[in-house]
């Protein structure tokens, strides 16, 4: 439905969104229609219930709360236009794409990182056809694997046990009767154990433009084996892939997905792609308790304190992070950039990934350690 189907009365509130985004806010269409709710859940009595249903259902971040607040006063109350740090260039945004058909707009660019060995700030839109043959025994080897070496949790509910905290008053009751009353034994409970979620973000970026066909076959392997997997790739947009990759056969899936993402082999923008990440509650609520995986090099183009900050967020909601790149090769690797020297003290583990048998191995491995 565009802007003009809306009731008169809606318009502004939908059109605000859009405002944001055009200036380097994030902002999902999720947001868009929690924004209308809470609007329409307050009243509202005053233009300050509105300013107020956007900071809760919008998520401005702290430190661009004054640009947001100048955005809403032009907006909604005819104040002078603005100049918003970022509005001169819109390759500064970073936009959330969920699952979509991959015809919304061009995919073609006329600069392409032929190279792909070094890290750009620029967007870069292009197609890229994936092949689905690789690493097959690799991959074949970790399928098999995963189910029991992958980390788990315990789950809420419970099975019958030899031990456990709980009794099972309803076996208990049910032998009782069966022997007049008298009770023989107290069967026990134990809570039964569960797969960690796991939580995959791939870049996909001109620096690693030599892996990207590689972590999406370890992907596509990942969403196969375990219970609840959730896949995003990352460069210049952020787009969500897991329903693609959810197809058994791998070519196919792997089809799906190269139609999906317009960003490969372009900019990399690693802080602002993850801040976009979890300014989508949806999203953000995928890395509770999961073990995230970020497949990168970690050569950030953009501002590190901003990868810094959502790494340090990222790492709070999750079990474990752990960053593999294709630079860590050996345990004597120590990173050279601003960026991933910043992130080092909230990533659990800094592991190699230059090839697809040594992130199975390091995933796997996953299941033996514990939270830091």
């Amino acid at each position: 439905m565009s802007a003009l189907d809306l009731p008169r009365a809606a318009q502004p509130f939908v059109s605000f969104p859009t405002l944001l985004r055009a200036n380097g806010f994030a902002a999902a269409p999720e947001q868009t229609t929690a924004f209308l709710q809470a609007v329409g859940l307050l009243g509202p009595r005053s233009i300050e219930d509105v300013r107020r249903s956007a900071y809760a259902t919008l998520a401005p971040p702290p430190e661009r709360r004054t640009d947001f607040d100048l955005l809403f006063d032009y907006h909604f109350l005819g104040a002078a236009a603005p100049e918003v740090e970022g509005t001169a260039e819109q390759d500064d945004e970073v936009r959330v794409r969920d699952e979509g058909r991959g015809d919304e707009e061009p995919l073609y660019s006329d600069e392409v990182n032929e190279a792909g060995q070094a890290a750009a700030a620029a967007e870069a839109l292009s197609a890229r056809r994936l092949s689905g043959h690789g690493d097959a025994e690799a991959l074949r080897r970790f399928g098999r694997a995963a189910p029991e070496l992958l980390p788990r949790r315990r789950g809420y509910r419970r099975q019958r046990a030899r031990s456990g905290a709980a009794f099972d008053l309803t076996r208990s009751l049910r032998e009782a009767v069966r022997n007049d009353g008298e009770v023989m034994r107290l069967p026990r409970l134990k809570r039964k154990l569960r797969q960690r979620n796991v939580l995959l973000l791939i870049d996909v970026s001109g620096s690693m433009k030599a892996r990207t066909e590689a972590h999406l076959r370890f992907a596509h392997a990942v969403v196969d084996a375990v219970e609840r997997a959730e896949v995003f790739t990352f460069g210049t947009r952020l787009t969500r892939v897991t329903r693609a990759l959810r197809l058994k056969n791998r070519d196919q899936a792997l089809g799906a997905a190269s139609t999906m993402v317009s960003d490969w082999d372009g900019g990399t923008r690693i802080g602002d792609a993850l801040q976009a990440y979890l300014a989508v509650p949806r999203f953000a609520g995928y890395a509770r308790g999961a073990l995230t995986l970020i497949l990168s090099d970690g050569l950030e183009r953009g501002d590190p304190a901003a990868m810094r900050d959502a790494v340090a967020r990222l790492a709070r909601r999750s079990w474990r992070l752990v960053w593999l790149s294709p630079l860590a090769t050996g345990p004597d690797f120590r990173p050279e950039t601003e960026a991933l020297k910043a992130i080092l003290p909230f990533i659990d583990e800094l592991a190699d990934a230059s090839s697809v048998e040594a992130v199975c191995r390091q995933v796997l491995a996953q299941g033996e350690r514990r939270a830091a």
